[in-house]
């Protein structure tokens, strides 16, 4: 028997129906501007330990040195992903019964304490810690501010609007590592540095202001979060209709200034009625067989692609200084790369929602072999070496829109953050571990070995992908119907 009555279930489809008739997003500038700050802050931490931590390690860290950082980096790096875990778990689910709004401004105050704190860490405890703080306000981020686009977005453009964000995210990486390749590298002739870096015996806390900027990032991308709208389809899923309205009449204000709705789609599912509350939802993920195996699908799968990019992401420059090449070297040939990933989210933006989203992490790996294959046998030679790493972090990364729109996608709203959450969660817990026990083990191995292993985890999760629903083109509610 419904708990809704039957005016009430029909005016809940006609508003959820309403949003995918969108012709293009209904959000304002500043609140796209907003969203990608987030997004831009996220991907700028994650990144900016890959140059800075040469310096890091060596100021803060009892007997290690340029040479030596790889065997230093996988504890913080580790940390970072089990916050990220931590806060997805803790965090996500509760958008799902406080709503997005009030829990990505909570994720963004947690994520500045932690920069912050990293500025000021006095020693390698601190440093670590302050990486697991900053992580839980990330991977919470992560988890909530992904489902906030698949919900605000129409269902022919998720994808689309996904990549969007992505690209500012992509700026971010870009932003993390050239920073710290000028503050923390010292001045070499291009191309084996960066003739205008900073670094020097007089100036050797570049990298507690790489940190500093990711907390005044937080800071600005909070003030703006303050006047983003909630999710309409959370205060729908909520019984909410007149708040939900409103804001839907807002949105398509904004998306109907240049064209007309889409015709309606006669064939659409009604949406199953709410649940009712947040444990019963969580109770119905984990004891559907349907929910469940998704869940392990997509958990596994960001768990094997984890290794590989927060290998990249976070000790590319370690690593290839282990290999003998010099800080400046190693962190240009990082920083350099990071032109492949800007180029995956503009290429991205164009093809993810013409291609069907499980397949992206096939075609990644694919490119991504590629890639590591022209850096590990052009050890040697610089501008070889920046057109590997291009291609490179081009393949690791051009899967990684489609993936956050796939996870978002594949569960209902009563329990999308939270499942979004928990497969995020198996994801960075076991890359992290991933990239603590393997990092530092690899790179003992010739670089053409090094390269090809970590690789190979992306490959297996490429595969275990395939398994995944299909998504693309469906309305949210036929999906998890």
């Amino acid at each position: 028997m419904s708990r809704v009555d039957p005016p009430s279930g029909q005016a809940r489809a006609a508003l959820l129906h309403r949003i995918d008739r969108f012709p293009r997003w209904g959000l304002s500038i500043v609140s796209v501007i907003t969203i990608g700050l987030g997004m831009m802050f996220v991907q700028y931490d994650i990144f900016n330990i890959n140059v800075s931590f040469v310096q890091t390690c060596a100021q803060i860290v009892d007997g290690c040195s340029p040479a030596t950082s790889d065997l230093f980096i996988g504890l913080p790096v580790f940390l970072s992903l089990v916050g990220y875990g931590v806060g997805a778990l803790l965090l996500g689910p509760l958008s799902d019964r406080f709503g997005r709004h009030s829990l990505l401004i909570i994720a963004m105050v947690i994520t500045g304490i932690g920069s912050l704190y990293s500025a000021l860490s006095i020693n390698e405890t601190h440093f670590a810690l302050s990486r697991l703080v900053t992580g839980i306000g990330i991977g919470a981020d992560l988890a909530i501010i992904n489902v906030f686009v698949s919900e605000v977005s129409p269902r022919r453009m998720r994808g689309r609007y996904t990549s969007v964000l992505f690209f500012m995210a992509a700026l971010g990486a870009a932003l993390g590592i050239w920073l710290g390749l000028y503050l923390t590298t010292p001045m070499t002739p291009w191309p084996q540095g960066l003739p205008f870096a900073l670094a020097s015996e007089s100036f050797d806390t570049g990298w507690r202001w790489v940190y500093g900027v990711g907390a005044i990032l937080a800071g600005i991308s909070l003030v703006l979060r303050v006047a983003l709208p909630e999710s309409p389809r959370w205060l729908i899923e909520q019984g909410r209709h007149e708040e939900a309205s409103t804001v839907i009449v807002r949105m398509e204000a904004l998306a109907t200034r240049r064209s007309s709705l889409l015709p309606e789609d006669t064939a659409a599912t009604l949406p199953p009625e709410p649940s009712g509350g947040t444990l019963r939802a969580i109770r119905e993920l984990m004891t559907s067989p349907r929910y469940l195996q998704r869940l392990i699908i997509l958990g596994v799968a960001w768990l094997l692609g984890y290794i590989t990019i927060y290998a990249f992401a976070g000790a590319f420059t370690s690593v290839l200084v282990r290999q003998g090449l010099t800080a400046a070297e190693a962190g240009m040939v990082s920083a350099v790369g990071l032109s492949g990933f800007i180029a995956a989210a503009i290429v991205a933006r164009y093809v993810v929602d013409r291609v069907e989203r499980k397949w992206w992490m096939l075609i990644g790996s694919l490119i991504t072999i590629i890639g590591a294959l022209v850096v590990a046998f052009g050890n040697g030679s610089p501008f070889v070496m920046f057109g590997g790493a291009v291609v490179l972090f081009f393949g690791q990364n051009i899967w990684v829109p489609a993936q956050y729109a796939l996870t978002a996608e594949s569960f209902p709203t009563r329990f999308r953050t939270s499942a979004y959450a928990l497969a995020d969660s198996i994801g960075h817990v076991g890359g992290g571990l991933g990239v603590f026990l393997l990092v530092g083990v690899l790179s003992q191995f010739p670089l053409e070995i090094t390269m090809l292993g970590l690789v190979a985890f992306l490959v297996v999760g490429a595969l275990v992908n395939l398994l995944a629903p299909r998504t693309r083109d469906k309305a949210l509610e036929d999906i998890s119907s």
